[in-house]
């Protein structure tokens, strides 16, 4: 062979084939990889980009509009009578239906959202409330525990606990999350509260 005279080959059509599928798995790797370490950089620093930061901070849509402000504020209904799992359990719950039907059978003719609910409660459905506070899965977070603490340690009424993370809800038009809910956050308040510190506390 004469140097210079050396042609490479062309490559195949399946080799082409088989070049495009790698660059496509490479490419997706890639995005994984970074979408991977912005979760992780955006969850330890602060709410994960990836959940929406326009529903952390206007909150999300509700399948019926509830006016905490008119419930709380102008009626002067306290948490605990939706909310009535909260100073026993670990969960506060959401009110059912039928609750709320105890006062709307009779009361709110003619508004949507409660001509919604009733037509719901007719058929022995539920209302899908849209979750707006959340915890990673592997944290154990007890109501019961933090409303009997800080109502015995302060003595304020369960209301003014719940505001300790959920911030001023009665005032909220959509609730939404005020608080971060970090484990910083959380170690922080235990420490200032001589709470344990012990990983077995939350995760188990």
């Amino acid at each position: 062979m004469i140097p210079g005279d050396f042609q490479p080959k062309r490559p195949t059509p399946k080799q082409l084939v088989k070049l495009g599928i790698l660059g496509v798995f490479g490419l997706g790797a890639f995005a994984g990889v970074v979408v991977a370490l912005t979760f992780v950089l955006t969850a330890w620093l602060g709410r994960p980009v990836i959940f929406g930061s326009t529903e952390f901070r206007e909150g999300p849509n509700q399948p019926i509009a509830f006016p905490h402000e008119t419930h709380v504020k102008k009626l002067g209904m306290d948490c605990t009578f939706c909310h009535r799992n909260v100073e026993k359990e670990a969960a506060a719950s959401v009110p059912a239906t039928g609750l709320c039907m105890t006062c709307h059978s009779e009361v709110g003719d003619g508004l949507e959202g409660i001509e919604k609910m009733r037509d719901l409660y007719e058929d022995g459905r539920s209302i899908h409330w849209v979750r707006v506070h959340r915890v990673p899965d592997h944290v154990h977070f007890v109501h019961e525990a933090h409303i009997r603490y800080f109502s015995e340690a302060e003595g304020v009424e369960t209301s003014q606990v719940c505001q300790k993370c959920h911030g001023e809800v009665s005032e909220m038009e959509k609730v939404r999350q005020v608080e971060n809910l970090k484990m910083g956050d959380c170690v922080d308040c235990h420490k200032k509260n001589a709470a344990p510190t012990d990983c077995t506390t939350c995760h188990y």
